[in-house]
């Protein structure tokens, strides 16, 4: 009978227990979807995912300084440590499924109260004691909480693996810029030095006329002010030269660049294919996407983990050894003693924690899905404005063309009339100085050009090639809601 008692009242203790006013709380936040979004589905088709998506720009200089920022970057290895850190917690958290053993010895001399518990001749007397004991103890996952932040844990890990993804796209992507702009920063010095060069013919060209009596003093100054104004710009442009190496050095984690590193030319570059259109597919590969996904996951397991702990604990626990007063009768064989049994830990009455502790797990799934949202939103946005961007560039650079085409064919037509004798050296002059502005924008939309592509490979995931297949990616997570 009081067995059977015994039995009912741990049945109502536990179905007490698990009635204990979760009711009402859980997450309302919903994941947004492609179909959401307006997102086709993937398909194949003739550009796939390319990790290293820079090599298609057909410079193995460049490729050399990524794989080496990629190598020693400070800012990638905080990232990597993060990682190393997320698997330890997931490594101790599966440590939770299985029994715990350890052993302890300990010896002590004790001097033991004579107005205690304990009558003489123990009372009074300084006596050693000794204790040599191994111990076992194994948490029963009955209700799933440790599975649950095992979740919790792995979600983390790979939320930091992603985090570290994203931050390798974007370190790579800072390296093909800097490198570009240290390209177009060339090509502008050039056509600066051939300016500088101009002033000075044209100068000469005005003190020739004002000896002749043919132009005023007034001239020669307009053009002495327009030589300086040539070498202040060479000036300007050695100084972000320096700064775009110091930046390009930062970047792959050196003082500064390898003397053997040359002068890159923006012509050397080759253009990146452009994906027509973005899918579903194209939009999860994004680092930043998967580790918002992987943030809701872990977000998830932790409710699992704060809605088990409204049940019990069972717990087995085990212990041998030997016990004894006097260090000499400790290994003798009736010192041994042993134990065994399960010990079970209920909550009753928590004043409120439990549900408060599941209400703060379910705000942070609410929280972690929103921010998935934004995130995919943001995504959208970014990639949208790259790809205007690349279209855009290429309408200015046909127009650009048409641009310099034209004023080439002024400089061409006032160099024969000079060389015929219709028209003086200043008109060639004045000719160039318009090829000259023509050939710096065709230089600044040819870097801006690169850069729109690169930009459209970043927001993309981290770039891609032509391939006659498309490795198909992971589904935007509407699954997981």
């Amino acid at each position: 009978m009081k067995r059977r008692m015994a039995l009912i009242c741990g049945a109502a203790l536990l179905a007490l227990a698990g009635c204990a006013g979760m009711h009402g709380i859980a997450p309302v936040a919903r994941m947004t979807d492609a179909g959401q979004l307006g997102l086709p589905a993937g398909s194949a088709g003739t550009l796939g995912p390319a990790q290293d998506w820079w090599t298609e720009l057909g410079d193995a200089q460049l490729d050399a300084l990524v794989a080496q920022a990629l190598a020693h970057n400070p800012n990638l290895q905080v990232a990597a440590a993060r990682v190393a850190k997320a698997r330890s917690v997931e490594q101790v958290a599966a440590a939770a499924l299985y029994p715990q053993v350890g052993g302890g010895l300990d010896l002590n001399r004790q001097k033991f109260s004579s107005n205690y518990i304990y009558p003489p001749p123990l009372g009074g007397s300084t006596i050693n004691t000794g204790n040599l004991q191994a111990s076992a103890g194994w948490e029963l996952d009955f209700f799933g909480k440790n599975s649950a932040a095992i979740e919790a844990a792995v979600g983390q890990l790979r939320f930091a693996e992603a985090d570290r993804d994203a931050a390798h796209v974007l370190l790579a992507a800072n390296v093909v810029r800097a490198y570009v702009q240290w390209a177009r920063l060339n090509e502008q010095r050039a056509l600066a030095e051939r300016a500088l060069a101009q002033r000075q013919e044209m100068l000469a060209i005005v003190r020739d006329r004002v000896q002749a009596g043919l132009d005023t003093q007034l001239e020669v100054r307009q053009n002495e002010t327009g030589r300086a104004d040539s070498r202040t710009q060479i000036a300007i442009i050695d100084q972000q030269i320096d700064a775009s190496r110091n930046a390009l050095a930062a970047l792959i984690g050196s003082p500064r660049l390898p003397d053997d590193v040359r002068a890159p030319r923006l012509a050397q570059f080759r253009a990146l294919a452009v994906p027509s259109e973005l899918n579903a597919d194209w939009l999860a590969r994004r680092a930043d996407i998967a580790a918002a996904r992987w943030r809701v996951q872990a977000a998830r397991a932790q409710v699992d983990v704060a809605r088990a702990q409204f049940y019990p604990n069972i717990n087995l626990a085990a212990m041998a050894g030997f016990q004894s007063l006097g260090f000499g009768s400790l290994l003798k064989g009736d010192s041994f003693q042993w134990g065994v049994g399960p010990a079970i830990r209920l909550p009753i009455f928590e004043g409120g924690r439990l549900r408060a502790n599941l209400a703060g797990a379910s705000a942070d799934v609410d929280a972690a899905i929103e921010s998935y949202n934004a995130a995919v939103i943001d995504a959208m946005r970014e990639v949208a404005d790259q790809s205007q961007a690349v279209q855009a560039t290429a309408r200015q650079q046909r127009e650009q063309a048409r641009a310099l085409q034209a004023s080439e064919g002024a400089y061409d037509i006032a160099r024969q009339r000079y060389a015929a004798g219709l028209g003086n050296y200043l008109n060639v002059l004045m000719a160039e100085t318009a090829v000259l502005a023509q050939r710096r924008q065709q230089a600044d939309l040819a870097a801006q050009a690169i850069n729109s592509q690169i930009g459209l490979a970043q927001a993309m995931g981290g770039g891609w090639r032509p391939a006659p297949a498309l490795a198909q990616g992971e589904p935007l997570a509407a699954a997981t809601n």
